[in-house]
Formats: structure tokens, C-alpha cells, sequence
């Protein structure tokens, strides 16, 4: 599927306040999401001794749509494509193994 064909989806399901003019709510709902992912991978590693059977690795699924549904109101509400977020994100990727600084850290290395 393209980025930008599912972030036109997505956010033809947007419902929270003042839609097209708040980044809060789709920042804290993304931080929820994403506790949520950790949160079953945590308990794979407790309960599951790491083994992702079929059943978690479906949740897991679900959960990482939840993700990307609140990084496409994100985005949208920041004014930005996911295509464009995506390029953007491999250019600087390859930017930094070409330099030989992909596994250090800070934002701008």
C-alpha cells in the first residue's frame, strides 16, 4: 500500500478534537501506542520465554497499525505526507552509514 494513499484513509477516520489543527492529541495517542507494543513484547519476554507464537505476533500487528494510524494524524496535522516523512527518514539513514556514524548517537551526526 502506498504511504500516502493510507494516510488519506486514515484520516478520513480521524475523530478528536479540533481535527487539522491539534498535534497534541495524535502525539499522546502515538506515546499509548507505543507503550502498548512494548508492553506485549515485555510480556513475551516474561511469559513466553521471547517466543512470539502466531496469537501475539497478530497482536502485535494490530497494535503496530494502532502506531501508524497516530503517525499519520501526526503527520497530517504537521502538514507532511508519509511518503515525504518516509523519504525523508531513508536519505538520512543513508546519509549516516555512508559516513560510518549509523550506530552513534544524537540527532545530528
Amino acid at each position: 500500500m502506498d504511504l500516502n494513499a493510507y494516510q488519506q484513509g486514515a484520516r478520513s477516520t480521524a475523530r478528536y478534537p479540533d481535527v487539522g489543527a491539534n498535534p497534541i492529541y495524535p502525539t499522546l495517542g502515538l506515546c499509548g501506542e507505543a507503550g502498548e507494543v512494548a508492553d506485549k513484547v515485555k510480556k513475551v519476554l516474561r511469559d513466553q520465554e521471547g517466543n512470539f507464537t502466531p496469537e501475539v505476533r497478530d497482536a502485535l500487528k494490530l497494535e503496530l497499525g494502532d502506531v501508524l494510524w497516530y503517525v499519520a494524524q501526526l503527520a497530517s496535522e504537521l502538514g507532511f505526507e508519509l511518503n515525504e516523512v518516509a523519504e525523508a527518514n531513508l536519505n538520512k539513514l543513508a546519509s549516516r552509514a555512508a559516513r560510518n556514524v549509523i550506530g552513534g548517537s544524537g540527532d545530528h551526526r
